[in-house]
């Protein structure tokens, strides 16, 4: 079935659209978690995607964070992530995205992140480039990790799992020009697309936080794999996505390493 990329990224925009309204009306708050949170934005944000998704393309699977999941009749499915970056929205901390994506036998195939505050929509269509706001994006040229800005995450049970990404994060800080942890997985690896940060890695996330940002990188010419080399899977749990330059060094920097990597 064709998809559009300019309908996913319109869907996009509009539940951005409604972030923004539950922001300025006010944002209700639940714990799914000790510091894991949802919002009514999240649920509303959610409601609406996997309603305009089931409406027009009724037999694509769907896998949404907030529990909107449908199976399929075919080979595509929908990652979608309402609110990437709740913690931060939750606090009014300007720095979070709807992400989209579609995959079609374990590959994306499409991906649309769109950041409401800015009004930046990313996006991207497998062997046809990334996109930002129909300007084409391409991965910085920065060749060493000491030049390099990066960014990773933490897992939301950092507190108590052995795999808290605590020591690759300080052996990469002291490596580089410097780490972000900004709190938006999909919108750091589109920021790794626009040339605007060198790399991220994050250890433990969920395929709706890595899929969609995953082709922006690759699609700008970027570099892609699991944070131990693997092959990238969308579907899977890590993520380490360079400039393609960096990309060895960043991964033997992070690599496990026994008791300190939390194996």
């Amino acid at each position: 079935m064709l998809v559009k990329l300019e309908v996913v990224e319109e869907i996009a925009r509009q539940a951005g659209e409604i972030l923004l309204q539950k922001m300025r009306e006010g944002v209700s708050v639940q714990a799914k978690g000790a510091i894991d949170l949802v919002t009514d934005a999240d649920l509303a944000a959610e409601e609406f995607v996997v309603g305009e998704l089931s409406r027009r393309f009724p037999q694509h699977g769907i896998l949404a964070e907030e529990g909107g999941r449908r199976e399929g009749t075919g080979d595509y499915l929908w990652v979608i992530d309402p609110v990437d970056g709740t913690t931060n929205f939750a606090h009014g901390f300007p720095y979070f995205c709807t992400s989209l994506a579609l995959v079609e036998g374990g590959e994306v195939i499409l991906g649309v992140v769109y950041d409401p505050i800015r009004g930046e929509c990313f996006a991207a269509e497998k062997g046809r480039g990334a996109f930002l706001n129909g300007r084409r994006l391409a991965v910085s040229r920065t060749e060493t990790v000491l030049a390099s800005l990066l960014a990773t995450g933490f897992p939301y049970d950092v507190a108590t799992s052995r795999r808290d990404n605590g020591a690759q994060f300080q052996r990469v800080n002291k490596a580089s020009q410097g780490v972000r942890s900004l709190g938006a997985a999909a919108l750091d690896l589109c920021q790794v697309a626009a040339g605007r940060l060198d790399g991220f890695w994050e250890l433990s996330l969920q395929p709706w936080d890595l899929a969609a940002g995953g082709l922006m990188v690759l699609e700008a010419g970027g570099a892609v794999t699991g944070c131990a080399g693997e092959k990238f899977d969308p579907l899977g749990r890590s993520v380490c996505a360079t400039n393609g330059l960096i990309h060895r060094e960043l991964l033997q920097l992070i690599a496990a390493r026994g008791e300190e990597a939390g194996e």
